[in-house]
């Protein structure tokens, strides 16, 4: 058999460890670049590969939950970040959450020690020639970003992410907080989150100075790469707005989002509180904890003033203030097949945020489909297309054929998947486990485990 071509992946994030380990599984020896921690960008802390930054958890693991249904398809792909966050797992109830700088360990060292990857440590200001997985990311520097946008032929969509703040689990207050999980679904996920419970009065004040309070105003980075003007509040995420930005939509808002008391009773009354901030392990010391849903673009000043106003968290020290960043992504459906190599350059593949692909899960799936492909194709055999009744295959129909006009970046969602054939009329619950039951059968159908190119 003639020797493999050597091909390369741009990004050393979630997407770009997962193709560069597909890769040269298959065989290949692959130049993975990464310019942290040489070139920082606005949210990573260090230079550890497969960093992640906006939350801890990479979603629900619950069989009937899309995310869930993601995480069994990566599982029986073989993904190797699947297998490192597994490792790291931290108390989450049905939660996949991992302890970050542990899982960045992991996939660091299961890279720099394979023999057929080659980690180079500089920025790619271009994309480069030849064969390869362009996984750079949201936070994509400015020189590839407008290497990309010449490539696209047309400039770039982009949104607002945010991140939530951490803080010192010793120092929330334990006379007033209280772990539990919401409904205590079995004994195992009993307490995994620590409940800081709001009455009606404390919620309003609350929810009032949130919405006075003052931001960061955008920094230079979030600007138009091109045109250097600033997005509005119109250009935020939806699935990820700042808690202010929430707050602003109306009183309640909050109370029936991210602080929604349902499932949970306040041990001092038995009653339910009127709306609950939940706090999630962030590392497998249990010493920190996130504010689930508070990914925020206020001061540093203002989050220490206005957060210390929900109970149980007056003395709270943060170790992590919530910031945002702009996330990057291209017009993906005039530009990528479903494969995920582009229509224009073939060889050629997008992987990750950068396709409008959303979610932990999705990067690590569309890098490890990237990397497969290309391997498959390096090989001289085709690329695979998954179905339209798998997870994986949904999302990347979806970022290939979306209209163009009112592209938006997409997490796994049941809505993607084909509709289930007519038949008994199905509650919620048991529709999401036919959908997922149906996935596992359509995946074993082209993924014959384990799926490697011989080398």
């Amino acid at each position: 058999m003639a020797a493999m071509p050597n091909v390369w992946v741009v990004g050393g994030g979630l997407a770009g460890s997962e193709a560069a380990w597909q890769l040269a599984e298959a065989g290949l020896d692959v130049d993975l670049f990464e310019m942290r921690p040489g070139v920082p960008t606005g949210a990573h802390a260090g230079g550890g590969l497969a960093e992640v930054v906006c939350s801890n958890s990479l979603g629900s693991g619950l069989p009937d939950r899309a995310s869930g249904v993601l995480i069994a398809e990566l599982r029986r792909m073989g993904s190797l970040l699947l297998e490192c966050a597994e490792k790291t797992r931290v108390p989450a109830g049905g939660a996949l959450a991992v302890d970050r700088q542990s899982f960045s360990e992991a996939v660091t060292t299961t890279i720099e020690s394979h023999p057929r990857i080659r980690l180079i440590r500089e920025e790619a200001r271009r994309i480069p020639d030849g064969s390869g997985v362009l996984a750079s990311g949201p936070l994509t520097s400015s020189a590839l970003a407008s290497a990309l946008r010449d490539f696209a032929g047309e400039d770039h969509l982009y949104f607002y992410d945010a991140l939530a703040p951490i803080v010192e689990a010793a120092s929330v207050d334990s006379t007033i907080a209280f772990k539990a999980s919401r409904y205590d679904r079995g004994q195992e996920e009993a307490g995994d989150y620590i409940n800081c419970p709001m009455d009606e009065g404390e919620y309003r004040v609350f929810v009032g100075e949130l919405a006075r309070a003052e931001r960061i105003p955008l920094r230079e980075f979030e600007e138009d790469i091109r045109t250097g003007v600033r997005a509005g509040p119109d250009k935020f995420f939806e699935g990820c707005l700042p808690v202010e930005i929430l707050a602003e939509r109306g009183e309640m808002t909050l109370a029936f989002g991210p602080l929604r008391p349902v499932g949970l009773a306040d041990p001092r009354t038995g009653k339910r509180p009127f709306a609950v901030v939940q706090l999630r392990q962030d590392d497998q010391a249990a010493s920190l904890y996130n504010l689930v849903g508070f990914q925020t673009n206020l001061t540093y000043a203002e989050q220490d003033r206005v957060f210390r106003l929900i109970p149980g968290l007056g003395g709270a020290r943060f170790v992590r203030h919530g910031q945002m960043h702009r996330n990057t992504f291209v017009n993906a459906p005039k530009i990528v097949h479903a494969s995920l190599e582009t229509r224009q350059r073939p060889g050629l593949f997008l992987a990750g945020q950068i396709t409008g692909v959303e979610g932990y899960l999705g990067n690590i799936a569309t890098g490890l489909l990237a990397g497969v492909n290309l391997a498959r194709r390096s090989s001289g055999q085709s690329s695979l297309v998954l179905p339209g009744t798998t997870m994986l295959g949904a999302l990347c129909r979806y970022v290939s054929e979306a209209s163009p006009e009112h592209f938006q970046p997409m997490k796994a969602a049941f809505g993607l998947l084909d509709t289930l054939p007519p038949g008994k009329k199905l509650g919620r619950r048991d529709r999401n486990r036919a959908y997922a039951a149906r996935s596992a059968n359509a995946l074993a159908d082209v993924w014959p485990e384990p799926m490697r190119i011989a080398t």
